[in-house]
């Protein structure tokens, strides 16, 4: 009896046991999805949590070797990776035809998007649930509304799969130490117009709203430090500001997010598609709307550490590339609340290792304002600063990893430390944590890149992998870069504040071109010409002439006016924006005439700024060369005329009074013959050029034809046929001198 009294106590001992030990896991692991859209999961060696982000795949029927080879290295990749989370940013699928030009849903794709993602998953032993993929523009094209028969997102995405059907979800991994918080949203118009036209994120107020609420639910509920992360699809110069005026890079201020993580633009643009985010009451309207470099502006020379006084409110936005034709794969890490990351491709295959430098940080594009507060007012324990860290994911067991650090105030990259890094012990976690000791205190400096960080990994087949050389800042100073032209064109201009003034600079330029030498002409009866200019040469002479005489030929004056008028007051062109349904919409600079569909039939404007693809490239490169050159062939016929007629007077005076008459017409005819055959080369170039322009205007044409399955006579004739007619009226009208 006693025996068994104690065989029964020590199975309940053993029981309570296993269901303490349970509960502890489950606390400690729980992958099970909340009401609200979050997940806990599990971290990683010394509270390092890392993530990996992929973007812009194009899963394409034109290009398979996309999806073969996302099926063929992601999957490995992720086995030895083992992400807490995998992010996919949009563009799931590419949704164009062979010749690009046309752009619509292609179901096809979609089930080849699902059943890589299925390979994928399976080879790298994660669980579905750990999968998070966002709507791109290219996965919206043509789609009028959520849930209609060519959304194919909600049907064959993982999201769509596992019911995440809001637009914005989140997710927590929680550590001993703190809390990462990452918010993921859909910014994609709620129309989804075909492209070209489809460029555009369009945050709403809700999705703002509902953004604010995800980033703010741990303020006042956790202990712990919170590490905020948001990804999304599109830039933040790719996403216009909702109707209330209210933009994401308000709310991400608001909420000092650590980073932005993005796709869209691709690697073609170029490598340094980084943006640095900074809160400021000082900022005049165009730096608003123009950030000319990658940092907005310099942190202040001195740091303030009073009581209560908080860093200044910044992040990070980083594009990542694209898979399409980079390859591109990024790993991101958050180390005691150091955000790093390393982008690596598999355009040459499998790499033998990754290697993701966590501490210290990039002095060119991860160090925030709060680095160097935290460093200068000790903000945080001397410990997050007495090792250098670096996370090792390799396929092959490791040998050794090496740090090495190099001085470059000489001028070359002197070795002035090299030291073995250790392993961190701890066999219950997901991934290679490697350390170093080091005295930090003898690497503070006031100069961001005098001292640069190199990291070597040597794994048991003999193979070695180098980190490229980063500059580092131990007291939190940033290295200022600059952009590329095209990185600042996609990066540094807030297109969606651009267009309209740059719209209507357009046309007040357009109207300013032809209305002044107009009204010089008619109200002060202010003549220039030709022979006013020869006198009187002059900038201003030359150009009022330059001007006057296109007005002199009535009928391209009005011509152009009319043309104007037309394309600030008419439709441009009708289409078919949609992959359902056959009705035709029409186009203005303000958008495409879209009927609402809450039942009241009337019409809203969709597609702003998505339209300045189309609005800007035809005002710039069609309508303002085409005015020059109308303008450039009037001033030419007037220095014929004028040469003409200068070369009729010296005749006039060698020839006898009797005989003057006959051979006045005799030589004007020689003359003028002579003059449109070999001398009137200028204007053979003129007419070259509207030719190159028509050219163009064609082929902008034609792209819009296939885009949107246009009628050119019945949906395109005024907008088509209006620029190559005046071309063709300004070459006719000034063929003679007179």
């Amino acid at each position: 009896m006693k025996l068994r009294t104690q065989n029964h106590r020590g199975r309940s001992t053993q029981l309570i046991l296993l269901l303490l030990l349970a509960v502890a896991i489950l606390c400690d692991i729980c992958i099970a999805e909340s009401s609200d859209g979050d997940t806990h999961i599990k971290e990683g060696p010394d509270s390092v949590v890392w993530v990996v982000q992929l973007s812009d795949l194009h899963f394409s029927v034109h290009h398979p070797n996309r999806a073969l080879d996302f099926a063929e290295f992601v999957g490995p990749a992720l086995s030895v990776i083992n992400p807490s989370l995998v992010l996919i940013t949009g563009d799931l699928t590419d949704g164009k035809s062979k010749d690009l030009l046309t752009m619509r849903q292609n179901e096809n794709e979609w089930v080849e998007y699902r059943s890589v993602l299925d390979t994928v998953i399976g080879r790298s032993g994660l669980d579905k649930s750990l999968f998070f993929d966002l709507r791109g523009n290219h996965d919206s094209f043509g789609v009028p509304f959520v849930g209609c028969s060519s959304d194919f997102f909600s049907k064959y995405s993982i999201s769509g799969q596992l019911g995440r059907s809001g637009r914005v979800n989140s997710v927590t991994i929680e550590t001993k130490e703190r809390k990462h918080l990452f918010v993921g949203f859909d910014s994609t118009m709620s129309t989804g117009l075909r492209g070209p036209t489809n460029l555009f994120g369009h945050p709403t107020d809700q999705l703002l709203k509902d953004l604010d609420l995800k980033l703010s639910q741990w303020d006042s509920q956790s202990e712990k430090p919170v590490t905020k992360i948001s990804f999304g699809h599109f830039p933040l110069s790719f996403s216009a500001p909702s109707i209330s005026g209210r933009t994401l890079e308000d709310v991400f201020l608001k909420h000092s997010i650590s980073a932005y993580l993005c796709g869209h633009l691709h690697t073609g643009f170029g490598v340094n598609l980084k943006r640095h985010h900074q809160l400021s009451g000082h900022f005049s309207p165009l730096q608003k709307k123009i950030q000319f470099n990658i940092h907005q502006r310099s942190f202040e020379s001195t740091v303030n550490c009073s009581m209560g006084v908080t860093p200044i409110q910044d992040f990070w936005e980083w594009e990542m590339g694209d898979w399409r034709k980079s390859r591109a794969f990024r790993i991101l890490a958050i180390d005691r609340g150091h955000v790093s990351y390393v982008d690596v491709d598999f355009k040459s295959g499998t790499k033998p290792a990754i290697i993701l430098p966590t501490f210290p940080l990039d002095s060119r594009f991860m160090i925030t304002s709060s680095c160097r507060h935290n460093y200068e007012c000790k903000s945080v324990l001397p410990s997050s600063y007495e090792k250098i860290r670096a996370l090792v994911f390799s396929f092959a067991p490791v040998a050794s990893v090496v740090a090495r650090i190099y001085d470059s105030k000489s001028g070359n990259l002197d070795l002035v430390l090299e030291t073995h890094m250790i392993r961190h012990a701890d066999e219950n976690t997901t991934g290679d944590l490697y350390l170093a000791p080091w005295n930090y205190k003898a690497f503070e400096d006031a100069s961001p890149d005098r001292y640069w960080l190199q990291i070597e990994a040597n794994d048991s087949a003999g193979r070695s992998t180098l980190t490229e050389l980063r500059p580092f800042s131990i007291n939190g100073l940033s290295l200022k870069l600059s952009w590329s032209w095209k990185e600042f064109m996609v990066m540094g201009c807030q297109w969606a504040a651009l267009y309209y003034p740059i719209f209507w600079s357009a046309l007040y330029f357009f109207f300013l071109f032809l209305l002044l030498p107009k009204a010089l002409l008619v109200f002060l009866d202010k003549r220039y010409t030709y022979k006013n200019f020869i006198v009187n040469k002059g900038l201003v002479n030359g150009v009022l002439w330059f001007l006057q005489e296109l007005c002199r030929i009535n009928t391209l004056w009005f011509g152009w006016i009319a043309y104007l008028f037309y394309l600030i007051l008419s439709p441009w062109f009708m289409g078919q924006v949609f992959n359902e349904g056959e009705n035709m919409v029409y186009m203005t600079y303000m958008g495409w005439a879209i009927e609402t569909s809450n039942g009241e039939r009337k019409l809203e404007y969709v597609g702003s700024p998505d339209i300045i693809v189309v609005v800007l490239p035809h005002l710039l490169y069609v309508v303002l060369p085409a005015i020059l050159i109308t303008g450039a062939l009037t001033a030419e016929r007037a220095i014929f005329r004028e040469h003409v007629l200068a070369f009729l007077e010296k005749k006039k005076d060698d020839l006898r009074m009797d005989s003057r008459k006959t051979v006045l017409n005799d030589h004007h005819s020689s003359i003028v013959s002579n003059v449109h055959l070999y001398k009137r080369w200028i204007r053979k170039l003129l007419c070259v050029v509207c030719l190159a322009i028509c050219w163009k205007h064609f082929m902008n044409c034609r792209t819009l034809l296939k885009a949107y399955e246009m009628n050119p006579v019945l949906h395109f004739l005024g907008y088509g046929i209006s620029v190559p007619f005046l071309l063709a009226n300004a070459i006719i009208k000034t063929r003679n001198a007179g």
